[in-house]
Order: C-alpha cells, then sequence, then structure tokens
C-alpha cells in the first residue's frame, strides 16, 4: 500500500501538532501518525481524557494547556492516523509504517520527525529488580490512567523532571520517602559562564525554583551529592544503598525506586539514514545536524522538538511551525516574513536558558561497577562491554558484533550511551570519537505478516 501525501509528520506531539497546524494554516495537508491512541506526545500525554479535580490541579497548568493545543490540531483538519508506527526509513524518503497490523509506504516530499525524546538510561546495580523505575515511567501511569504509589516512594536521580514529578506526586496525594539528588558538586561554577541565558530565560528557571520551595515546604527528605547508588533485593527491590558528600555509607529499605538522569534525543531514525549527527557535549548525547529551518543533512528530512537537542515543550511547539514554515517555502506557500521573524524570535526565548540548566544538570559521571547490567534485552555486564573492547578494540560496532549488545528489541536504546561512555573510558579518547551503534531496520518491532502483506503502489486506507 502507498501513502500519497506529499508531506508525512511522524510524532503528534507539541511539535508533531504545532507542524500541522501551521501548514494547514499555510494551505497545505500534512498527514501525521502516531504510536499513541490519542495526540500530545508525552509531555501532553491523554490531555483530552476527563480527570478528577484532584488530578487535574496536581498535574499543573503547563498540561492542562496541551488541551488548547490538541484541540486546535483536531480542529486544524490535517490528516491524523493514531496507532501507527514507523519502523524503516530509506533514503529518498521511502518510509515504511503499520497501522492495525498492516504495513504500508509513504513516499512523502517532505518529512518531518517529532519523535521527542527518550530518558537517558542510568545503569545502577539492581537496575532490573522489580520495583525500579525510571520518573518518566511513573508520569506516563500518572498522567495516563490516574495511577500514583499506594506507599511512600524513593526518588533518586538529577534533573528537572524528579522536581517536577515530586511535586506533582504530592498535590495527587502521594508520598515521598526521600529524594536522592544526584546532581555533582560544583553547580554554580558550572552554571556561572551561563548566566547570561538565565536572566533571558528567568521565567522557566522561577517555575522550577517555585516547585523545589514547595517541596521543602512540604517536608521533603531532600540529600544531596549522592554517589555509588545501589538497588538490592533477591527477586524484587528490598533496600537501596548509596553513599553521600561526607562519604558515609548508606543503606534503606525500599519497595519502590524511581530513578531519572535526565533526557536525550531520539535519533535512532536519523542515525539510521546516516543523517550527519554531532555530539551535544553539554547534553552528553547525540543530535543531528540541522540548517536553520531544522532540515537534516539529506534533502527533505526535518527534525522538530526535543530530537533536534532537549529544550522542553515550548521550544519544540517553535521548532515544529519552524519545520512547517520551511517546508512550505519549499512548495511554494511560503509565510510572512513576519511569521516567520515571530517564530524565530520564540525560539531564542524558549531556549534561553538551556545552557545553563544543561551547566547544573551534567551528564552522569559516576563509576559503573563491572558487575551491573549494562545491555538489559542480553543481560551483559560492563565488565564484559569492557572486556570485549579491550580485545576487539575498534568501536561500539565491533563489541556489538561479539556481545550481541544492541541486538535485542530496544535495538540499543537502553545500552547504546553507556556502550559509547564505556569504550571512551576504556580506549582514552571522548565520546564523540567513540561513535555509536549503527542502527538497522526495522526501528520498531514487525511481524512477519506485515512484511508479506506490503504491496506498493496503492492507496492506504
Amino acid at each position: 500500500m502507498n501513502s500519497g501525501h506529499d508531506i508525512l509528520i511522524v510524532g503528534a506531539g507539541p511539535a508533531g501538532m504545532a507542524a500541522a497546524i501551521e501548514l494547514r494554516r499555510l494551505g497545505l495537508m500534512p498527514l501525521v501518525v502516531d504510536e499513541q491512541p490519542r495526540p500530545g506526545g508525552q509531555i501532553w500525554r491523554d490531555v483530552e481524557r476527563q480527570r478528577p479535580d484532584v488530578l487535574r490541579r496536581a498535574l499543573g497548568p503547563d498540561y492542562a494547556a496541551g488541551a488548547d493545543m490538541v484541540a486546535r490540531f483536531r480542529a486544524s483538519g490535517a490528516e491524523y492516523r493514531p496507532g501507527t508506527r514507523m519502523w524503516h526509513i530509506e533514503r529518498g524518503l521511502r518510509v515504511f509504517l503499520s497501522q492495525d497490523g498492516q504495513a504500508f509506504l509513504a513516499e512523502p516530499r517532505a518529512l518531518v520527525l517529532a519523535t521527542g525524546a527518550q530518558e537517558r538510561p542510568a545503569p545502577l546495580p539492581g537496575w532490573t529488580l522489580p520495583g525500579v523505575m525510571t520518573v518518566g515511567a511513573a508520569q506516563i501511569l500518572m498522567k495516563g490512567s490516574g495511577q500514583i504509589p499506594d506507599r511512600p516512594v524513593w526518588i533518586a536521580g538529577s534533573g528537572p523532571l524528579p522536581i517536577l514529578y515530586m511535586r506533582q506526586l504530592l498535590a495527587a496525594g502521594g508520598q515521598i520517602a526521600g529524594y536522592l539528588d544526584t546532581t555533582p558538586a560544583g553547580a554554580a561554577r558550572r552554571a556561572l559562564p551561563q548566566i547570561g541565558g538565565a536572566l533571558r530565560g528567568w521565567g522557566d528557571l522561577r517555575k522550577g525554583l517555585g516547585w523545589l520551595r514547595d517541596l521543602r515546604a512540604a517536608g521533603l527528605r531532600l540529600q544531596r551529592g549522592i554517589r555509588d547508588l545501589a538497588a538490592e533485593g533477591e527477586t524484587r527491590l528490598e533496600a537501596i544503598c548509596y553513599r553521600t558528600a561526607d562519604g558515609r555509607s548508606h543503606r534503606v529499605a525500599a519497595d519502590l525506586l524511581l530513578v531519572h538522569e535526565g533526557v536525550v534525543p531520539s535519533v535512532h531514525a536519523t542515525l539510521s539514514v546516516e543523517a550527519p549527527h554531532v555530539w551535544d557535549a553539554g547534553q552528553g548525547a547525540l543530535r543531528p545536524v540541522l540548517d536553520d529551518w531544522g532540515m537534516t543533512g539529506i534533502d527533505g528530512l526535518f527534525v522538530a522538538g526535543d530530537g533536534a537537542g532537549i529544550a522542553g515543550a515550548r521550544a519544540a511547539v517553535a521548532r515544529g511551525r519552524l519545520a512547517a514554515q520551511g517546508i512550505a517555502a519549499r512548495l511554494g506557500r511560503p509565510a510572512t516574513a513576519d511569521a516567520i521573524a515571530a517564530t524565530r524570535a520564540e525560539l531564542r526565548a524558549a531556549t534561553a536558558a538551556r545552557g545553563f540548566l544543561d551547566a547544573v544538570y551534567p551528564p552522569p559521571d559516576t563509576p559503573i561497577a563491572d558487575d551491573t547490567i549494562v545491555c538489559r534485552c542480553e543481560e551483559l555486564t560492563a565488565g564484559e562491554i569492557r572486556a570485549a573492547a579491550r580485545i576487539h578494540r575498534g568501536g561500539p560496532n565491533q563489541v556489538k558484533a561479539v556481545t550481541r549488545c544492541g541486538m535485542g528489541p530496544c535495538q540499543g536504546r537502553q545500552c547504546g550511551y553507556t556502550v559509547n561512555r564505556l569504550l571512551a573510558e576504556t580506549y582514552g579518547q571522548t565520546p564523540a570519537e567513540t561513535g555509536f551503534f549503527r542502527i538497522r531496520p526495522p526501528l520498531r518491532p514487525v511481524t512477519l505478516r506485515e512484511l508479506a502483506a506490503l504491496e506498493e503502489g496503492r492507496e492506504a486506507p
């Protein structure tokens, strides 16, 4: 089956919806596909659903604001297909998708990847035990089904998301046993060169300071400078061990631990078509090289939202709109100079404080013990990865070939950055020099039935 749309947008989060709305305003008809059953992305997941007042207040005004964007998207007239997976891209913008167990092909003139970000995998001893989850997963449960832990929960990690989630959790009636802040010491020194951006983006930073103030007022048990975090238990989580800044070791009983060490751009799709990427040292991750409109080095392939570099929902909306304006100009429907200038100004304002936040919350640098599982799919430890790196020196793909690390269902999403870090340390080189896995299709699991049913030359349903 073939979809005959000139413009395909993958992802119906802030960036994808903003791109679709702008394209419709400019008289163009995009096809928007998304894996989820409803628009909103992760940040505005299920925002259309009616909520109890307590949960609605707990999720806050920034979450509620997504309802307006979703309503505008639905009213825009853009064609929208929820429950649709993109599982392969070929050069020439041949995009393979599946919906309701049926595969189809799209060959647009412009493709916008608005697939967002993922939580940074941060392996620690015992992170595969039942009872250990990520903060992002817990927040998805809160947004998607209103579920919160029924007992005090331990939270460990760094970055703005744990602070936001803890505020939401307390407002929803949950309890926090304690917050183990793993942010490295020296935030003021690291952030000083970025103070200009902090002042320009003061509104966003003030919001975060307000969250911290609320948490302190609620009596949050906060411990800073946490190192050597580990989860212990036989068949599930039973205790947490950690070392505080004064060097003392601690062990506390726990049956639920939520961890978070920041987010990284979703780049598997752009890596798979060998679009140029650059290592972003501030975010400790790869991001695609983009022009002023968000287009990659592959003609017609655009990236919008956090997939272009972590910057948040407000920046994602501006990036989506900018990508739409770039596409419209290519297709003979240019936006006005004033509209383009306004979009660029909004993007600058939305990203002003990003350098400051990246400096305050750098990528984790805690040593990874040899017996820590790195590849969850194949159950490979850091020690096994290091041993393979010493024997088969060459890079992530050589280690992948001899260990199967990165060949599981997640396709390296849960181990790729850790392997990069371990090899960089072993070889005494930078993460940029070390490189990343070569991404092979499919990007998402696809059945033989779907492949067998793929027929080119017919209109998709």
